[in-house]
């Protein structure tokens, strides 16, 4: 029985990230990726130095993006590509 609930919850958590997943660009869609605005642990993606969002060590790292809305970066005193 235990088998059977580490493969029913498996499969779960793989439907869930997949959902996620496909989800993913259409909200990001109108958004753009602003380079060097992120304060630290509020970065939305990884980078170079690190595997995950919500990891940049310093504020404002020319690495580090945050999702804006599209056509704001600039505004913002950041970049729409890695500095």
């Amino acid at each position: 029985m235990s088998h059977n609930k580490t493969l029913i919850a498996t499969a779960l958590g793989a439907v869930i990230a997949i959902g996620a997943l496909t989800s993913m660009p259409a909200a990001a869609a109108d958004k753009d990726q602003c380079f060097g605005i992120a304060k630290a642990g509020q970065n939305d993606c990884k980078n170079a130095a690190h595997a995950c969002a919500g990891q940049a060590k310093v504020d404002n790292d020319p690495a580090d993006f945050k999702l804006v809305p599209a056509g704001t970066c600039q505004q913002m005193g950041g970049q729409t590509k890695p500095m």
